[in-house]
C-alpha cells in the first residue's frame, strides 16, 4: 500500500459519523447494509448519510450494491486489510505478537452484547 492511499483511508475514517458508519458496516459482514437502515441506526439524514458514504467510497473502505430500490453499503474487507496490514508492518520493535488483535487466530468474530441486529432491530421499533 502506498502512503497516499493510507493517508487517504485514515482520512475517510477520522469522523465520527463515518467511523461510525464504518464499524456498523464491519459488524454487518459481507451482506452488507441498506442505506436507510444504516441512516436510522447511526441517526443521521440520509443526504449527510450519502455524503459520509461517498468518502468512504472514494477511499476504496466501502462498497454499494443496488437490490431492486435499494442500495446496500458493505465493508471491502481487502482494503481494510490491506490499511491494518500497513499500520503493523515492522511493528514492535520486532515483536508482531505484540501488535496481534485479540482475536487474532480464534478465526471467527464474536458477537457482543447488544450486536448489530439487536441495534437495528431497535431503530425498526422506534418508527
Amino acid at each position: 500500500m502506498e502512503l497516499n492511499d493510507a493517508v487517504k483511508r485514515l482520512s475517510a475514517l477520522a469522523q465520527d459519523s463515518r467511523l461510525q458508519v464504518f464499524t456498523l458496516l464491519v459488524k454487518a459482514g459481507p451482506e452488507g447494509i441498506a442505506a436507510g437502515d444504516i441512516a436510522r441506526a447511526v441517526g443521521i439524514p440520509a443526504t449527510t448519510l450519502s455524503a459520509h458514504l461517498l468518502v468512504l467510497s472514494n477511499a476504496g473502505l466501502v462498497r454499494a450494491r443496488r437490490s431492486g430500490r435499494s442500495l446496500f453499503y458493505s465493508v471491502h474487507y481487502a482494503a481494510m486489510r490491506e490499511l491494518l496490514e500497513y499500520l503493523t508492518e515492522d511493528c514492535c520493535g520486532g515483536h508482531p505478537d505484540m501488535c496481534a488483535p485479540p482475536s487474532a487466530g480464534e478465526g471467527s468474530c464474536k458477537p457482543t452484547r447488544g450486536g448489530l441486529h439487536e441495534t437495528l432491530a431497535h431503530t425498526h421499533r422506534g418508527r
